[in-house]
């Protein structure tokens, strides 16, 4: 195609020669203490090596914008380091069996509905045991809560093998139509693959993780500020105070990670005292393609990840064809993010076997991409050839462990048939006491007795001796005063912050988020007392007369839809 864009000045910067240097200079020491791990001088050959072994393998890494120093020594020094640990025997028939379980999931399914619409993740698989090692290395490192959200691309495969959804449930809701309690639980359209769930799973490490899946609609990272608000008020809840036992995990696609809004809102939060998490371990299925649309059609920038360098987070890239790379990198963003409580990027580099959907013919706009595809091997293909040429397994062990995987699944399809609906299938997250919607609720009082509005009223209109609030405040406070003492003439803002002091009182944790929710975008709230002489605040709903919850009052970033 005429318009290709082939990086011959990125290629030429890998070369030494580009940098002035000839044959006669590779046995020439330099100094580079503090740059690379090891010896505090190396030959330009050894510098050279290194490099081209830790840069243009499988694996690429982007943190050299990255503005602490600290994480750029600590990323440096294990991507640079000639010493990596070496994977073991059963750690490779373990990722064997995650990468199967996850290929022929899709190949199962393929066969049973080949007319349905499943969104499969053929040729990004590797990412299924990726996200399963995640978790796991992440419980050693403290993790015990995951909330994901992602799109409809891969969704049955993770639920069926990351969340840990019944196997004949998701196979039952193929054939809703023999179903006559269908609608209960499914709803109508598509919905099998916008669907959620959460469970409580024990690892295959022994240690207990909790999974909560969110439901999606089809604008695609509609759900990345859902995930990380939960992530937020799961960890305020659970008093989670260092925010390492529940992390958010969001996975993307390529296209709409760099298209969409949402994706940087998202991530300017996630810095902010009020909005952290602790890191969110962004995983892009970058199937190189948007729909039908190419990349260099699609976004401005060289890579889809490029909209995180912003906020300063570090982002790996790695071929989802080499699984062990893949489940290497996983490990890694899961131990930055542990450490260092900030997002990271990983770019699984993949592709997309079939459209859209399986109904959808990718050749009317990429012929020549999708003629590659047709004759490419798929992950397990290649990572099972792997094994048996060093050794590690037979190719009768490999038979046998494909026949024993597709036998389950044959298994579960007949046990999907006699499958019955629980009346919490319709949630996302099983919160008890919640009803389902054809349910109602009965009618509740929820008024306030006077006399206790009046007293929770006066509390917040008072103003401490040794606070010194601006003078038109302070009369803005004292008409509110007056108005609660007459019972009249009361403001929205006041019924407001009467209403919220009385959910306080009750014990109920009342958090208010937004661009100018201290002072109100009127100046009508004045929720957050700022004293005029010395860098203080003062805030009259967290220091009502009664026992009480707590108030947080979040000034937010300039957000159109994430906050």
């Amino acid at each position: 195609v005429d318009d290709v864009m082939v990086p011959y000045i990125s290629r030429k910067e890998l070369e030494p020669a580009y940098y002035g240097f000839t044959e006669a200079d590779w046995d020439r020491e330099f100094v580079v203490a503090g740059e690379l791990p090891g010896p505090s001088t190396r030959k330009l050959r050894d510098i050279y090596e290194t490099l081209r072994a830790a840069y243009c393998g499988k694996v690429g890494v982007e943190y050299r914008h990255m503005i602490s120093k600290e994480e750029k020594v600590w990323i440096g020094s294990i991507v640079e380091s000639p010493f990596r640990s070496t994977v073991t025997k059963e750690q490779q028939i373990m990722m064997l069996e995650g990468l199967a379980r996850a290929e022929l999931f899709e190949k199962f399914l393929s066969m049973k509905h080949s007319t349905a619409k499943r969104f499969g993740l053929e040729g990004g698989e590797s990412i299924i045991p990726g996200i399963q090692a995640l978790v796991e290395h992440g419980s050693e490192l403290g993790l015990e809560h995951v909330i994901i959200g992602m799109p409809h691309r891969g969704r049955l495969n993770v639920l069926g093998h990351v969340v840990g959804k019944p196997l004949p449930q998701i196979f039952h809701e193929f054939t809703p139509h023999e179903d006559p309690d269908a609608e209960s639980y499914l709803g109508s359209g598509d919905v099998k693959y916008h669907l959620g769930t959460s469970s409580h799973m024990k690892l295959r490490n022994g240690r207990d993780v909790h999974f909560s899946l969110l439901a999606n609609p089809s604008h695609l990272e509609a759900v990345d500020p859902v995930v990380v608000g939960k992530t937020r008020a799961k960890q305020f809840y659970l008093k989670d105070y260092d925010r390492k036992k529940t992390i958010s995990l969001l996975l993307h696609g390529d296209a709409s990670f760099a298209g969409q809004g949402v994706v940087a809102e998202t991530l300017e939060l996630s810095d902010l005292r009020d909005y952290t998490t602790g890191g969110t371990v962004h995983v892009i299925v970058n199937n190189q393609i948007g729909f039908t649309t190419d990349p260099r059609y699609a976004r401005s920038s060289p890579y889809p990840t490029d909209v995180a360098k912003t906020v300063g987070v570090p982002i790996f890239h790695v071929n989802g064809d080499s699984l062990e790379d893949v489940v290497r990198v996983f490990k890694l963003a899961v131990e930055y993010r542990q450490r260092f409580g900030k997002d990271v990027v990983v770019d699984v580099f993949c592709y997309r076997r079939h459209g859209h959907n399986e109904l959808d013919q990718p050749m009317f706009t990429q012929p020549l991409m999708y003629k590659k595809i047709k004759d490419h091997p798929t992950p397990l293909t290649i990572y099972s050839q792997k094994l048996i040429r060093e050794g590690v397994i037979t190719e009768e062990e490999y038979k046998a462990t494909y026949d024993r995987i597709m036998n389950m699944f044959n298994e579960n399809f007949t046990a999907a048939k006699e499958w019955k609906p629980s009346s919490r299938d319709w949630l996302a997250s099983q919160w008890t006491g919640i009803k389902s919607p054809s349910n109602y609720s009965e009618i509740r009082p929820t008024g306030v007795n006077e006399d206790l509005l009046r007293t929770l009223g006066l509390d917040m209109t008072r103003v401490p001796a040794t606070f010194r609030i601006h003078p038109l405040l302070k009369k803005i406070i004292a008409e509110r005063k007056t108005s609660i003492e007459l019972g009249e003439s009361i403001d929205w803002a006041t019924a407001e912050s009467l209403a919220f002091a009385s959910l306080l009182i009750e014990g109920n944790h009342v958090r208010l988020s937004g661009q100018d929710s201290e002072r109100g975008t009127f100046s009508q709230r004045h929720a957050v007392w700022h004293d005029q002489n010395q860098p203080a605040v003062y805030i009259p709903m967290n220091n009502l007369s009664k026992p009480q919850a707590q108030l947080e009052i979040c000034n937010s970033n300039l957000s159109e839809m994430a906050v």
